[in-house]
């Protein structure tokens, strides 16, 4: 089913975010948290993707793998950097032999230890990859005949690369127009961030369904990884004064994010968001415990995947 179909009829939708294992180690993990996760019956769940070439030999792997053994729907990610129009089809080729039905069309991040000339690039923006796939389903290639449903992101506090706010919504509305049907945000901690956001895509003509992203912190340290992974997020002072409290004791550093994170959803839940997708970091206990805490019930019995 495409994502903007599955929130139409089971909306707000409830999402969970995995990216490919590099070692054995975190591949039993990774698994061991589909195992968990399963049994929440999320209605998709996404699959990153890296500079790398094994990176994403990886996700091509998890995400068929998840298609294959499991009853999540998975959406992989896909981006411009280091392809070609030849390569991104031919990755759309084996997805649609997958009868994979949705994909996220991202810029993507610029390799950090590889050599790498962006001009190379077949695409240079996600909207001509949205073009592309767009292309792609009209070719008939897809068993579904509508081909692939394509998602885009969104940037409740800005785009990074983009400081004329202006400028990015119109960068957006394009994406849009050029053929996405849905937006998962990037992560943020400020619901009126989202809030403003959704309400400027109104403003702008943009009338596709938006998903939050929500990532709970759970440690001091992962504070500092998704300060990096995603520059220009903003910490509010309330966040950052309760981790100070209790930094030097990781479990209620854990408790406090978790809390943080739980009060987020309610919020959105009773302002009506489309769907909350849960940046996971591939370990399920702070998504499960915030699930639970959401009081949602479950959709059907769902058995453990073969994996």
């Amino acid at each position: 089913m495409h994502i903007s179909e599955i929130i139409r009829s089971d909306s707000p939708t409830f999402s969970f975010e995995f990216f490919p294992p590099k070692t054995a180690e975190a591949a039993e993990t990774l698994y061991h948290t589909i195992r968990e996760l399963e049994s929440y019956e999320p209605n998709f769940v996404s699959v990153t993707y890296g500079a790398g070439g094994s990176t994403r030999d990886l996700t091509h792997d998890l995400v068929e793998r998840i298609q294959r053994t499991t009853k999540l729907e998975p959406i992989p990610h896909l981006t411009c950097v280091c392809h070609n129009e030849e390569q991104i089809g031919a990755i759309l080729a084996r997805y649609a032999r997958a009868a994979i039905g949705n994909i996220l069309a991202l810029g993507g991040d610029q390799p950090r230890d590889l050599a790498y000339d962006e001009l190379r690039d077949s695409f240079q923006h996600a909207i001509d990859l949205v073009r592309f796939i767009r292309r792609f389903n009209e070719s008939g290639a897809h068993p579904d005949r509508r081909g692939f449903g394509v998602g885009v992101a969104g940037f409740p506090e800005g785009h990074p690369a983009t400081p004329n706010r202006l400028v990015e919504m119109d960068y957006l509305k394009a994406k849009v127009d050029a053929g996405a049907d849905y937006m998962v945000t990037q992560l943020f901690f400020d619901n009126r961030d989202f809030f403003d956001f959704r309400e400027r895509c109104t403003l702008a003509g943009i009338h596709i369904p938006i998903i939050a992203g929500i990532m709970p912190v759970t440690s001091i340290n992962g504070l500092k990884r998704i300060a990096e992974l995603a520059g220009g997020t903003r910490f509010p002072a309330r966040l950052l004064r309760a981790l100070q409290r209790c930094e030097s004791d990781p479990e209620s550093v854990r408790r406090v994010g978790v809390h943080f994170a739980l009060e987020q959803c309610h919020d959105l839940l009773d302002n009506n968001v489309a769907g909350i997708h849960f940046y996971t970091l591939n370990r399920s206990d702070a998504t499960r415990i915030i699930f639970d805490s959401l009081g949602i019930p479950r959709r059907r019995k769902v058995p453990a995947p073969a994996v």
